[in-house]
């Protein structure tokens, strides 16, 4: 196979932007809210973020947004909402050939529900499903993120946006997950509950304070819990500890599951360039841990969001979706 197209995402001023829109082409658009709700109506869907890789490199802009185009559609693709009711249709209704696009507002209970129940959902893993979660400044914990039907202009900060994209059957879709960390050695970690917060965890059997083994052991939270799902690492990144020694986390744990503590590896090799890839996002994380002088895992271009989508939510990993045309 082989892609036969350039990168197709640009940060753009909100003019540029705006005559994108009015050619009637099909966008994804990231950008900070005040920016977003100054954009026409039009063919796209939009999730509050500041802060972008172009490139190796992160920043922060809140003058303009980031664009990327749906490429090689079959027919037009279709934009929906989903609420936690009907988030799970979200596969079911998904093109049968092609992909769906998603962004997720963060910190909501659809945000939450999607984290812990997608890999249930109908359908999902036989159609790709790749997109980010929305955020906000840094500076303004306090600002709800959300997202935007760019065809009604109606902003959500419970609702999430998809768009499912029919491809031509020449071409197939593809997700490449990029992983910077792997399972150290030492003890297996379980969590007596499922959830995105505990005090407790289980080590040799025995249930432990988890707050107390983390001090402890000198643990470093900016590196995640990582488990295997046969083969694949999936990361649930620490977003603090509160005063009552409460363990918060960007994504779910799970029961059941084990989780060990992070190493970080080698840059992981992809067999695609992904600086060409036609959707790509990182994490925020991955911004703001990074070691001075160090590079991101590739030169991608897209949003540092606060949590990437491959089917399930993912934390502190790089996400590409690349279209490809058969040989």
């Amino acid at each position: 196979m082989n892609t036969d197209h350039k990168p197709t995402s640009q940060l753009i001023s909100t003019t540029e932007a705006a005559t994108l829109i009015s050619s009637g082409e099909f966008l994804w658009i990231a950008g900070d809210l005040n920016i977003l709700r100054e954009l026409p109506k039009g063919n796209w869907i939009g999730g509050t973020i500041p802060y972008f890789q172009i490139g190796g490199t992160g920043l922060s802009d809140r003058k303009k947004v980031l664009v990327g185009k749906f490429t090689q559609s079959a027919g037009s693709p279709k934009i929906q909402n989903y609420d936690i009711a009907s988030i799970s249709d979200i596969c079911t209704d998904a093109p049968v050939h092609g992909y769906t696009y998603l962004i997720l507002p963060a910190f909501s209970a659809i945000h939450s529900h999607y984290a812990r129940n997608a890999i249930q959902f109908p359908g999902m893993f036989i159609q790709p499903v790749v997109g980010w979660v929305a955020g906000m400044h840094l500076s303004e914990p306090d600002t709800p993120p959300a997202v935007i039907d760019g065809q009604s202009g109606e902003i959500f900060t419970e609702r999430a946006l998809a768009m499912h994209v029919p491809l031509p059957e020449s071409y197939d879709a593809r997700i490449e997950i990029v992983n910077n960390f792997e399972q150290d050695e030492g003890d297996c970690i379980q969590f007596p509950e499922s959830g995105f917060s505990t005090h407790k965890c289980i080590i040799g059997n025995k249930e432990v304070d988890f707050s107390a083994w983390l001090q402890s052991n000198q643990v470093d939270l900016k590196k995640p819990l990582v488990a295997d799902y046969c083969g694949a690492m999936i990361n649930v990144s620490f977003k603090g500890i509160d005063k009552s020694g409460r363990i918060d986390f960007y994504a779910p744990v799970f029961s059941g599951v084990n989780y060990r503590l992070a190493r970080e590896v080698a840059e992981n090799a992809s067999p695609t360039s992904l600086a060409s890839a036609d959707f790509s996002c990182n994490c925020i994380l991955n911004y703001l841990n990074r070691k001075p002088g160090t590079e991101y895992l590739s030169e991608i271009t897209g949003p540092l969001a606060f949590g990437e989508i491959a089917w399930m939510l993912l934390n502190q990993t790089q996400v590409s979706l690349i279209i490809e045309k058969h040989e």
